[in-house]
């Protein structure tokens, strides 16, 4: 019987990411509605002159190939899930080829623990293996499934975004990149489970999963203060992930000359990019108080790029007076 019940409520859970085929397709919004938005965006910024112009224009376009266009998208619609998806990617993201450590980029503080863990030098190792001990434990609860669907009322919002958190990285092409997504579910498969940190311009990984069990903050601390000391007591790396801070373009073409000089250098990067997520060791102490974390914010961004994966989906960084950042793209 407890076996029986044990089934039951195991399958009345909801899983993460149970209700993504069942999820409606983006409607395409009717024509006069978007062009109606789009006057109400701009209006702030014009002159009454520069207005009327523009509401002439989009007049113009709805009376005229706007009805066309439109309906070429409606057309789109029926065969596609999400008719805009590729298309933003695209555009908006991947053709991208300016740098995007700062123009693509997010960056801020997390996680706030300013009020209970002021700065203090030297707590560095200490408060970066207890925070990475809890981003693991939300890893395992997304392999599980067991993160919670969110809703707007009772509406199911899409979680496909969850899955990009974890073991996902850009990859820099010569006129457009693309993403390499490699986490799964545990009824999926098997999933990488292996950090990448990043000190002093030198490149590292081990694993969280140690026959079958996560590692404790304890384990994590003992392999940072391993990194931590061998590259404190070594010159500076060579600065590899400085690269991923470079103009898209330029990034690409530096990454076959790298995989040219040496193929172990592709098992090297690919190794990078299948992460759980990148540890950034970061030598700076920037100020931080939980009113003020714009020292904290202005270093994530901007900060030692040596010690930054740009391409990576999530950089956790650790400062050396113990406050913390993400870096994410």
């Amino acid at each position: 019987i407890c076996i029986m019940e044990k089934q039951v409520l195991e399958s009345s859970e909801e899983r993460t990411f149970q209700y993504q085929d069942s999820l409606p397709s983006l409607p395409v919004p009717p024509l006069d509605e978007s062009l109606s938005k789009y006057l109400d965006a701009v209006k702030p910024f014009l002159n009454q002159e520069e207005y009327q112009r523009t509401e002439d224009i989009v007049k113009k376009f709805e009376n005229g190939i706007g009805k066309e266009l439109h309906q070429k998208l409606l057309e789109r619609a029926k065969t596609r899930r999400n008719w805009l998806e590729d298309w933003w990617l695209n555009a908006a993201y991947l053709d991208l080829r300016i740098s995007t450590q700062i123009h693509c980029n997010m960056a801020g503080p997390g996680p706030y623990i300013e009020h209970c863990w002021p700065p203090k030098e030297g707590t560095q190792i200490e408060r970066a293996s207890v925070n990475i001990w809890h981003t693991l434990k939300y890893w395992e609860l997304l392999r599980v499934e067991k993160v919670a669907i969110e809703r707007s009322g009772n509406a199911v919002l899409d979680m496909n975004q969850f899955r990009m958190l974890f073991c996902t990285c850009r990859i820099p092409g010569v006129t457009r990149d693309s993403i390499g997504s490699y986490f799964k579910t545990e009824t999926e498969g098997e999933c990488p489970s292996h950090l990448i940190v990043l000190c002093r311009g030198r490149v590292f990984a081990f694993d969280v999963i140690h026959e079958g069990n996560m590692v404790t903050p304890p384990e994590i601390s003992r392999q940072l203060t391993y990194i931590q000391k061998r590259c404190h007591s070594e010159p500076d790396g060579p600065g590899v992930p400085a690269l991923t801070s470079s103009e898209r373009t330029k990034w690409a073409e530096l990454r076959e000359y790298l995989i040219d000089l040496d193929p172990k250098n592709l098992t090297l990067l690919e190794k990078i990019q299948r992460s759980l997520f990148v540890v950034c060791l970061d030598d700076s102490s920037p100020h931080a108080t939980p009113e003020d974390y714009t020292e904290v914010t202005r270093l994530a961004l901007t900060g030692d790029p040596a010690v930054r994966w740009g391409d990576k989906s999530y950089n956790s960084i650790f400062f050396s007076n113990g406050t913390c950042s993400a870096f994410c793209d």
